[in-house]
C-alpha cells in the first residue's frame, strides 16, 4: 500500500471517529493529509469506496490487536478475555466518552446509507465475535470460564452488549455503562467479580 493511500487513510478515521462519516468531507481530510483532490481519486473512486477500505484497514488492525490480547501466554483465557474488555473500556473512556471505536461511531450512521460499508462492518463484526467465540470455547476447555449457552451465541450477546455501552457512554458521559457490562459478563462468564 502506498505511503500517501495510507496517510489519507490514517487521516481519515482520525477525523472521522470524531465526527462521524457525513460530518466530514473529502477536502477536509486532504488538507490534513496535504494531497490534492487527484490523489484521493487515483487510490478510491468515491468516498462511500474510501469509507469501505478505511473500514477495512481499521478492522485488520482491530482482529490483529484483539489476536495478541487472545494470545497473552501468561494468563488464563478468561484473563485474556477481561483484558480485552478492559482495553475497551479504556479506549472509549480516555477520549473523554467519544472513543476511537469506529463500530460504535458509524454503524447506526452508514448501515442505512451504504451498502458496501455496512457489509464490511458486517465482516468486521462477524470477525470479532468469532475470535472472541474461538476464546471462550477454550476457556471451557481449560476450565477458566463456563457458560450456560453455546460459545458463539454468548460471543455474540458479550459483543452486542459492549457495543450498547459504548453507545450509553456516549450519552450519559460517565464509565458506568462500562462498569455494568463488566459486572455483566463476569456473570455470563461465571467468574467471580
Amino acid at each position: 500500500m502506498s505511503d500517501v493511500r495510507e496517510k489519507i487513510l490514517a487521516t481519515g478515521q482520525r477525523i472521522i471517529a470524531g465526527k462521524g462519516f457525513s460530518g466530514v468531507g473529502i477536502n477536509e481530510i486532504l488538507a490534513t493529509v496535504g494531497v490534492p483532490k487527484g490523489s484521493f481519486y487515483h487510490y478510491f473512486g468515491s468516498k462511500e469506496a474510501f469509507g469501505e477500505a478505511m473500514l477495512e484497514c481499521y478492522f485488520e488492525e482491530y482482529l490483529a490487536e484483539l489476536d495478541h490480547t487472545l494470545r497473552q501466554p501468561s494468563k488464563t483465557v478468561a484473563e485474556r478475555l477481561l483484558d480485552y474488555w478492559q482495553d475497551w473500556q479504556d479506549n472509549q473512556v480516555s477520549f473523554e466518552c467519544q472513543g476511537k471505536c469506529l463500530t460504535v461511531k458509524l454503524g447506526a450512521e452508514v448501515a442505512d446509507l451504504s451498502e458496501t460499508m455496512r457489509l464490511a462492518l458486517k465482516r468486521g463484526t462477524a470477525g470479532i465475535i468469532e475470535r472472541l467465540a474461538h476464546a471462550i470455547e477454550a476457556g471451557i476447555k481449560e476450565g477458566s470460564l463456563s457458560i450456560e449457552s453455546d460459545p458463539h451465541s454468548t460471543a455474540q450477546s458479550l459483543y452486542q452488549l459492549w457495543l450498547g455501552a459504548s453507545v450509553m457512554v456516549k450519552i450519559v458521559r460517565t464509565k458506568q455503562p462500562f462498569e455494568t457490562a463488566m459486572l455483566t459478563t463476569r456473570q455470563v462468564l461465571n467468574l467471580s467479580t
